[in-house]
């Protein structure tokens, strides 16, 4: 009856992940097409500044729309459409409670670990790492993630800076900071890896977090097939 309860809870927190992964990414798509709704208006100004042939007032505007694309362009581009939307939006949520990122991510345009568990990993990666960021001074936030394969596993590192000192672990588990009762994304992120006969690491040292995650892809990904931890 409680395993039951457990389950219930978990995949309540895993379509609640989910929705609101996608809202992230349907905001970011809709300033995109409030940019582009614009783009009439921005001609006919620049062409009124050319008629004046007011050049300075050109390239102030011109200037100014270019700072204001940038915050709506996708930042990281990784080579997998599933892999962008999920970082960028996740990036688009940090920035904007200024935080930091830097992101140096390479992904293969197929993979086989599905769309919905490369959500949840990454999605509770940033997750935690964001809501452990908002402890710090915004002059001490960063985020740090990088994405690549190595051999046919794809590797994930994410490190977020922290507060106070080296963090204790629990039976084994690093506690999850929001208090009893949650860390619901660090339960189903474990399974998520686990089922895919992945592997994942996580460690504390003072002033910063990491988490390492190897997931395997193609047919030759059980456990006895070579997965070990990341050198």
């Amino acid at each position: 009856m409680f395993s039951k309860q457990i389950d219930r809870r978990i995949a309540r927190y895993q379509n609640d992940l989910i929705k609101t992964h996608y809202d992230e990414v349907e905001n970011m798509y809709r300033q995109m097409r409030g940019w582009r709704h614009d783009y009439r208006n921005h001609i006919q100004v620049m062409k009124v500044y050319a008629a004046k042939g007011d050049m300075e007032a050109i390239k102030a505007y011109l200037d100014k729309l270019d700072t204001d694309l940038s915050t709506v362009d996708t930042v990281v581009k990784t080579g997998n459409p599933m892999a962008d939307a999920i970082l960028n939006s996740k990036i688009s949520l940090a920035r904007s409670k200024h935080i930091e990122v830097k992101a140096d991510a390479h992904v293969p345009y197929k993979l086989t670990t599905s769309e919905i568990d490369l959500c949840v990993i990454i999605g509770n990666l940033f997750d935690n790492a964001i809501e452990a960021s908002l402890a710090l001074p915004e002059n001490e936030r960063l985020i740090r993630v990088y994405m690549d394969m190595k051999n046919t596993q794809l590797y994930i590192s994410v490190t977020n800076f922290t507060a106070g000192k080296k963090l204790i672990k629990h039976d084994g588990r690093f506690a999850s900071t929001k208090g009893q009762g949650h860390g619901f994304g660090l339960v189903r992120t474990d399974n998520v890896i686990k089922r895919l006969n992945g592997y994942i690491s996580r460690n504390s040292e003072d002033g910063a977090f990491t988490t390492e995650i190897l997931l395997p892809q193609g047919e030759n990904s059980s456990p006895e097939n070579g997965n070990s931890s990341p050198k």
